[in-house]
């Protein structure tokens, strides 16, 4: 079984002075010599080095205390998500699973070996209490592909101890400030010795440049979704809060920028790609949208009186809902590990590598692209309009869900718009995001007032009161009402919006 550390550490370069005073730094009392560990650490990479470009290493190590596989997520500047595993002589499944995205079918080889040798403080306050790790590693980098490099240096790390509070890591670099160390050019030990064992001839493709065509805008949009749901590959199997949410939020918003964009991105190669798109946020809603619906009712039981309360409603609220704790579910890191997914990836990388352009894609964005916000803005007008007229009831409910989904594709054109539109784009997406949360109130009613009718229809049947359930659709009717009410003076507010782009 895997275990996860938030680490929290900064880098910096070292001389031959090694490690200065830091008895000064205020909150420490003392600093603990723990003598010298010799580490020994192997770095496995695809052959074009997909983890490296992402900034995730994966390593085996031996020596020190926490020997075994190590995987690294970058989380933020100097903050990193360490999964470990046991020793072993081949990569753990659970750690595999979580570089699935990125490496698919490719093969993992070792890259660099890297061996330390690890001089050890650890910086302590009155109470004998960890405050920070500082170690002095003096580093010998050997790159085990192509021509073979190697290189040497010596760093300083200070790593917070786990639940300390980062600021503390401000006065221990401003003590090194003071005693002429600085802050380390890279951002690890395997980034470093990449750069500097690296073959002359080897040189990394330049990155996309600033987007200048309206083909460019789309495509960096696109690229960012991409990008989002291989990042968040490892944080669904891993359960990470939201992390079901955020991605099929990227899946939605790229086949939304294939359907809105279509002048741009030749829709007989992407609808295929959007077909898929779907498939993939269908299977992360399964879940989900249960998920979210039993939230609302369960909330919106706990408002009612207990004198109100008929018969064991908590109870089929939760057998209805089933069991979701735990990990991800099997079914959906089955879904990820499926060879129809990673088959959905590469088609998006093929895409990214060689787009498919229509003519309007080379012209420049201050036309091409607000044609494209405006024409779906009015698909959204039309819909909004033919809602308003309509007597409430069952077509007007299906009349705002349409609505809603041509919202959610409009804010999500807006988005892509934005680097080039500037504050119209912001304001519309604003406008947009807001009208879609008003629309999704009105649709999460419709669909807890027929979970609502399925309950009692189940327990009218087993004998028990239904009072309960015919309560809290009034109530969930009453919310609907009030949404619809609101309507006609929000969409007047929204139309001022679109009318700057």
């Amino acid at each position: 079984m895997a275990d996860i550390k938030r680490e929290i550490e900064r880098k910096y370069e070292s001389d031959e002075s090694g490690l200065p005073d830091l008895t000064g730094v205020a909150g420490v009392a003392a600093v603990i010599d723990k003598g010298v560990a010799h580490l020994d650490a192997t770095y496995y990479d695809t052959a074009d080095q997909r983890l490296a470009a992402s900034a995730v290493t994966l390593r085996r190590r031996t020596g020190g205390s926490d020997a075994g596989w190590h995987l690294k997520f970058p989380v933020a500047p100097g903050v990193r998500d360490e999964i470990q595993a046991p020793l072993s002589a081949t990569l753990p499944g659970a750690l595999a699973g979580l570089v699935r995205s990125r490496v698919r079918d490719a093969e993992l080889r070792p890259v660099v070996r890297l061996r330390s040798d690890r001089d050890v403080r650890d910086l302590v306050d009155a109470d004998g209490r960890l405050l920070a790790e500082v170690s002095v590693d003096a580093v010998r980098a050997e790159r085990l592909t192509e021509e073979g490099g190697s290189a040497q240096w010596t760093e300083i790390e200070v790593e917070l101890a786990d639940g300390g509070d980062p600021a503390f890591l401000d006065k221990v670099e401003k003590r090194l400030r003071k005693a002429g160390v600085r802050p380390s050019k890279s951002v690890s030990k395997l980034a470093r010795a990449l750069a500097e064992t690296a073959p002359e001839k080897k040189r990394r493709p330049a990155a996309p440049g600033a987007p200048v065509t309206a083909g460019d805008h789309v495509l960096a949009y696109v690229r960012d979704q991409r990008d989002a749901i291989v990042e968040l590959d490892p944080a669904v199997r891993r359960n990470v809060e939201d992390s079901v949410h955020s991605m099929r939020v990227a899946t939605r918003r790229m086949r939304s920028t294939f359907k809105s964009f279509g002048r741009i991105l030749d829709r007989a190669i992407t609808d295929p790609i959007g077909d898929e798109l779907k498939w993939l946020a269908g299977e992360l809603g399964v879940d989900r949208d249960r998920e979210v619906l039993n939230e609302r009712l369960s909330a919106a039981l706990d408002q009612v009186p207990a004198t109100l309360v008929s018969g064991p409603v908590a109870e089929r609220l939760a057998a209805w809902a089933g069991d979701r704790t735990g990990g991800a579910s099997g079914r959906l890191i089955g879904i990820l590990d499926s060879r129809r997914y990673l088959a959905l990836l590469d088609a998006l990388d093929t895409l990214l590598a060689d787009p498919p352009l229509l003519k309007a894609a080379g012209k420049k964005p201050g036309k091409v692209i607000p044609e494209a916000v405006k024409k779906d803005f009015a698909k959204v007008s039309a819909l909004v309009g033919q809602a308003l007229e309509l007597d409430p009831g069952t077509d007007r409910d299906v009349a705002i869900h349409e609505a809603r989904k041509k919202t959610k594709r409009t804010r999500y054109a807006a988005e892509a718009a934005r680097p080039a539109l500037g504050k119209p784009a912001k304001d519309l997406v604003k406008s947009m995001k807001s009208l879609q949360n008003l629309l999704g109130e009105h649709q999460d009613s419709v669909m807890a007032r027929g979970t609502l009718r399925e309950l009692s229809a189940v327990a009218h049947a087993a004998g028990e009161s239904a009072f309960t359930y015919g309560l809290l659709y009034g109530r969930e009717e009453h919310r609907a009402a009030t949404v619809e009410a609101d309507l006609p003076g929000f969409w007047d507010e929204v139309k001022d919006a679109a009318a700057d782009l």
